[in-house]
């Protein structure tokens, strides 16, 4: 059996969107460790490892998750507003 001209393809974007969203977390992870670890509290296991793995992780996949999370949460506030606003100026 012949795999497809573009099941390599298929199966690579999977993996990178999967990859996007395990660092999107990943970063939220090391952005509450990091919280407490300035206000000068003991940090879990777990806290510990998400923050070194966060600091391990290259630069473009860092910018790639805060910017993911940031249009992410640009589209979702700019979707409310709308709905919201809009109603509210068509009442008016």
């Amino acid at each position: 059996m012949q795999p497809r001209a573009n099941e390599a393809i298929d199966s690579d974007m999977t993996d990178e969107s999967a990859e996007i969203f395990d660092d999107l977390y990943l970063g939220l992870r090391a952005g509450g460790a990091l919280r407490k670890q300035r206000r000068g509290e003991a940090l879990t296991t777990e806290e510990q490892e998400a923050l070194g793995r966060w600091q391990r992780l290259s630069p473009w996949r860092k910018a790639a998750a805060v910017g993911g999370f940031a249009i992410g949460t640009f589209g979702i506030g700019f979707t409310l507003g709308g709905l919201v606003f809009g109603r509210w100026r068509r009442a008016s």
